[in-house]
């Protein structure tokens, strides 16, 4: 029998953080004992990065890591039923795809 693991390398996630309190949205990288390592955007930036992005201006995803003791959730990343996902807004806001915009599934490093 095969296990599934959702929070590998790639799996696109909206991580909950405190102290301070905020949400970032991407792609994970690695999730070890000591924290979560994510490309990807702080979310009050999303709606400002997505139209530079659709502005054809270079913009780059964040690679940041969050010690385990800051981090509260981590969700993956998927619509409900009518609500559309954080990746079909990217994606309809910044024509670009959200693994292509991360790239985390090649060699890790930005495109």
């Amino acid at each position: 029998m095969t296990v599934h693991h959702p929070f590998t390398r790639g799996a696109i996630v909206l991580v909950t953080l405190n102290s301070p309190r905020e949400k970032f949205w991407g792609a994970i990288l690695d999730v070890s004992p000591a924290g979560v390592s994510i490309r990807g955007l702080d979310l009050n930036s999303f709606d400002e990065i997505t139209g530079m992005l659709r502005a054809e201006e270079p913009v780059f995803p964040s690679t940041v890591f969050f010690p385990l003791n800051r981090v509260e959730r981590i969700e993956l990343e998927l619509s409900n039923g009518p609500i559309p996902s954080l990746s079909d807004r990217f994606t309809s806001k910044s024509g670009r795809q959200p693994a292509d915009f991360l790239d985390v599934l090649d060699d890790g490093g930005p495109a």
